[in-house]
């Protein structure tokens, strides 16, 4: 934009409509950062076959995960004391890892179980860590179920799926910013600040449906049966029984058709899993 100088000598500064003016254009900028910022980190994922947005490196994404597993544990009660839950965790993550695509990529597998006895849940961190809590391993009953939870946590790294949710999340702060410095108003920012780590907080039931899809494949290439799979998700309904369901319901959406999209994925794993092998 020009700024014209009058013929008194001194500069106008009326065509930039003032310091609303000069914020509503520091705001378009941001906002045009964020967004060419966001688009150029495309990347081509080998295991999913799909481009993804991702603001980290294989080794950011490693990093992030290791200095977040000390705080993830520690919310979660530490690790448990209990060297035969402990070892059965680990010899059915790394058959899962080491038998299939999983033991192509960079990641960092490690497998924990939280000492845990209320939280029906598992996670998994960027880079590789995966956790169970005890309270969850304690409903499951066969290593095929405890290879469905295990298979599933992994394919959320294999995915990088929490890598784009952070491109999306910084996208997300990108615009955040330019709406505050745009209105002058740091209560807006703040406001629509909570609103994109809410929308950002879980991943959302795509992500959800190619973690079992995908999870399927790695069961199958591991010598585990995928039904596992389904029998985990029946047994988790039932452990909601009236009180509500598990929080694993709370961060891993369950849409009705989940059991029948796992049921679709087992019928079509012979031609979609020969890849994972």
């Amino acid at each position: 934009m020009r700024v014209s100088t009058s013929p008194y000598g001194y500069t106008s500064r009326r065509s930039l409509g003032g310091g609303g003016g000069m914020r509503l254009v520091l705001g378009v900028v941001i906002a045009i950062i964020s967004v060419i910022s966001y688009l150029a980190s495309r990347e081509y994922n080998p295991v999913t076959g799909e481009n993804q947005y991702l603001s980290l490196t294989a080794e950011q994404e490693i990093a992030l995960g290791q200095q977040s597993a000390p705080e993830m544990e520690q919310e979660f009660g530490g690790l448990v004391n209990d060297s035969q839950a402990q070892n059965l965790v680990d010899d059915i993550g790394y058959n899962l890892v080491n038998n299939s695509v999983a033991r192509t990529t960079p990641w960092e597998f490690e497998f924990s179980v939280l000492d845990d006895p209320q939280t029906v849940n598992a996670f998994a961190l960027p880079g590789g860590p995966v956790y169970i809590t005890s309270a969850l391993l304690s409903h499951l009953t066969t290593e095929d179920e405890v290879a469905g939870v295990l298979a599933h946590e992994v394919v959320h790294v294999l995915a990088r799926h929490s890598a784009q949710q952070l491109a999306s999340s910084q996208l997300t702060n990108g615009l955040v910013g330019a709406v505050g410095v745009a209105s002058g108003d740091a209560n807006a920012a703040q406001t629509a600040a909570v609103i994109g780590q809410l929308v950002n907080m879980r991943y959302g039931r795509g992500d959800e449906i190619q973690s079992d899809t995908l999870g399927v494949c790695l069961m199958i290439a591991s010598g585990y049966n995928p039904e596992g799979m389904i029998r985990v998700m029946q047994v988790l309904a039932e452990a909601g029984g009236g009180s509500g369901q598990p929080e694993f319901f709370s961060t891993h959406p369950n849409p009705e058709n989940r059991i029948a999209q796992i049921e679709a994925a087992i019928q079509n794993a012979p031609t979609n899993c020969a890849s994972y092998q």
